[in-house]
């Protein structure tokens, strides 16, 4: 359903001053203005903040707002006006000092305290430390100074690094340590507050280490406080605000509850600023609030069409569930498991049980079993049912990533370190096409720091690079595979001895590798967590039978017929005995599935086969294998007949 949506309603209440819907970092420094002379602020400092409201008529409950948010500075406007603040005064290095809010009274304040022309200088250093004691320091004398607070903004952009101080940076810092000491309260605060109040000095910054450590290490007078991204409860009250802004309420239809649940599941991870960018997207592209899903969608991958979506890719599932059965072999168990999981997929069904899904990675899969049975080949016929393309099919060797280093592979190497610039390989890929198949092959090889971050792809869908990139998951579907519980190692010989073996029945070799899979992730990983993410999604893979092994060696042959007759114009025949003395050969040792039948067939038909025809001055337009066999120093032969009758 498209159509017009009304545009944005302008605020209708305002903020009252206490209440548990204010931020609770807020909160924190409200409540602690008689103890503390600074505070750090760091983490979310540019997200914006819906701010609390008053009831809608005396004796009822507070209704949500249906306004726009406030950036950080007026929601600490709003926090400190009650308790009698008069200004703010604010400096960043690009506008120098300015005032809040931008009023005659509150710039008449500011000047009496810093001084006539201050207001939007640009000081020296040493000036804004006289500016800041000018605000915050001690009084002078016995009289009453105006309330006010002096916020750094961007104060993580004053220092090259805080760790290596330059000579005036570290004066400087120096000097506003010895402000947080020397700091004193004010008179008594308003009638709601019993105690003096100090003038608070205010920095913004990224992290709570982005400023010397020392200016507040064991200074009491200090306080760091974290600005969080949004919570859940959070998300919820923006939810309802931009479900009012779009004409709806929860009152007017039970559907709309949850599409606002939906809205702020969706939305895990993302700042209070992104979800309002999210409502003026759909209002760009003309969505109603009923497809706001869309509009996150887009938002966070940047591409407007869902490949999930639309009964198209039912009927993909269908065909390709019979297609796949034509190419993997003897796993009827795997396959409909496989499939089972791909369905709900599709219908948006996966860990539909539990209460909050986010924004979990579209389907989950866990490949098990013995080697060459298909698993591979699974992953790369699913990337096909689902997208119909090759490049939706990426694939990671984790016996690559056996060391700890090897983690900034796939997310890209932190700050500073060699190639810090390129990013990761799986990051990239998916943030370039987010619709995708991946397959992590061999997951028991790979260090196990990396799987840490598994862990946070499969329970947050998303996963931040080295350059602070957030990559999201959420349309994807990952594949991990193992050959856990098909053999072990003697623990004094180093031998690899069998679980199970070929002609063991299905139902045991699937309770043996559950049981070794279980072992590895609880005992000897130590990682049980990891595990509960895979959940019931392990889908084991059967030995092939002798008649599946048949079957995967007359493909195969069959392959190698019409790769000859399409690159060389050669049509091979194979005599009936010839036929059957291959098949044996190729066929003998089923522990290694299909990809041993594969490699028999190079060394019993490719190899010698490849070496008579060079043998040949010309290529022959017909060849008839007659014969094949072993000589005395093992090399394997076959006897060629070509067209024309010439033999070898």
């Amino acid at each position: 359903m498209t159509g017009p949506v009304p545009s944005p309603a302008a605020p209708s209440r305002t903020p009252r001053p206490d209440g548990a819907e204010w931020p609770a970092f807020l909160r924190e420094l409200d409540s602690t203005l008689a103890v503390h002379s600074q505070y750090i602020l760091y983490g979310n400092i540019g997200d914006v903040h819906l701010p609390p409201v008053v009831p809608a008529a005396p004796g009822l409950p507070a209704a949500p707002a249906t306004g726009l948010p406030l950036p950080l500075i007026e929601m600490l406007w709003e926090r400190l006006r009650p308790s009698g603040y008069q200004c703010l005064v604010t400096f960043d290095a690009v506008h120098g000092i300015d005032v809040f809010p931008a009023t005659p009274a509150a710039r008449a304040v500011a000047e009496g305290m810093l001084g006539p022309g201050m207001v939007g200088s640009e000081p020296s250093t040493e000036r804004l430390q006289d500016l800041m004691a000018a605000v915050c320091g001690p009084r002078s004398g016995d009289t009453a100074r105006p309330r006010a607070a002096f916020v750094v903004d961007y104060a993580a952009r004053l220092v090259r690094t805080p760790s290596q101080l330059e000579t005036k940076e570290r004066d400087f810092f120096l000097f506003c340590q010895k402000l947080s000491r020397t700091a004193e309260v004010g008179f008594g605060g308003p009638a709601n507050r019993q105690s003096g109040l100090y003038n608070p000095l205010i920095w913004l910054a990224d992290g709570e280490r982005d400023l010397p450590a020392w200016l507040s290490a064991g200074n009491d007078r200090v306080r760091s406080i974290a600005i969080p991204l949004p919570d859940l409860p959070e998300r919820q009250r923006i939810a309802r605000a931009v479900a009012a802004n779009f004409g709806v309420r929860e009152s007017d239809d039970r559907s709309v509850t949850r599409q606002i649940e939906a809205f702020a599941q969706a939305t895990d991870g993302l700042t209070a600023n992104a979800m309002w960018e999210v409502m003026r997207l759909a209002f760009d592209r003309r969505l109603p609030f009923t497809a706001i899903g869309d509009a996150v969608r887009i938002f966070k991958l940047g591409v407007a069409d869902n490949p999930w979506a639309g009964g198209h890719l039912r009927d993909r599932i269908r065909r390709g569930e019979k297609e796949v059965a034509a190419k993997v072999r003897g796993q009827d168990q795997a396959l409909n498991k496989t499939f089972d999981i791909l369905k709900r997929a599709a219908l948006g069904l996966s860990g539909a049980q539990a209460s909050s899904t986010g924004t979990r990675p579209r389907g989950i899969m866990f490949f098990a079993g013995p080697t060459g049975t298909g698993k591979t080949e699974m992953a790369k016929q699913i990337a096909n049912t689902l997208f119909g393309r090759t490049d939706a099919y990426l694939r990671f060797d984790m016996s690559e990533f056996a060391a700890e280093h090897a983690a900034d592979r796939l997310i890209g190497a932190p700050p500073g370190y060699v190639g810090f610039e390129a990013g990761g390989e799986l990051t990239s890929a998916v943030r370039q096409q987010p619709f995708r198949v991946i397959l992590f092959d061999e997951i028991e090889k790979a260090h196990r720091g990396i799987l840490d971050k598994f862990l946070q792809i499969l329970e947050d869908g998303r996963l931040t690079d080295g350059q602070g990139t957030t990559t999201y998951f959420s349309e994807c579907v990952l594949i991990f595979t193992s050959n856990l519980g098909v053999m072990k190692t003697h623990p004094k010989t180093g031998e690899k001895l069998p679980i199970v073996a070929p002609g063991t029945p299905y139902a045991k070799v699937e309770e043996k590798i559950h049981e070794a899979i279980r072992d590895y992730f609880k005992t000897e990983l130590g990682r049980p967590e990891l595990l509960n993410r895979f959940g019931d999604n392990i889908v084991v893979f059967d030995f092939i039978s002798a008649d599946v092994a048949g079957e995967i060696f007359e493909i195969q042959v069959e392959n190698i017929r019409q790769r000859l007759l399409a690159e060389h114009h050669v049509e091979l025949d194979i005599a009936p005995d010839v036929w059957d003395d291959l098949r044996e050969h190729c066929c003998a040792d089923l522990g290694n599935g299909g990809r041993g039948i594969g490699n028999a067939l190079e060394s019993w038909l490719i190899n010698p086969l490849a070496r008579e025809l060079f043998a040949l001055p010309v290529m022959p337009r017909r060849a008839r294998i007659e014969a094949v066999g072993r000589d005395e120093g093992d090399l394997i032969w076959l006897r060629l007949t070509a067209d024309g009758g010439g033999a070898r």
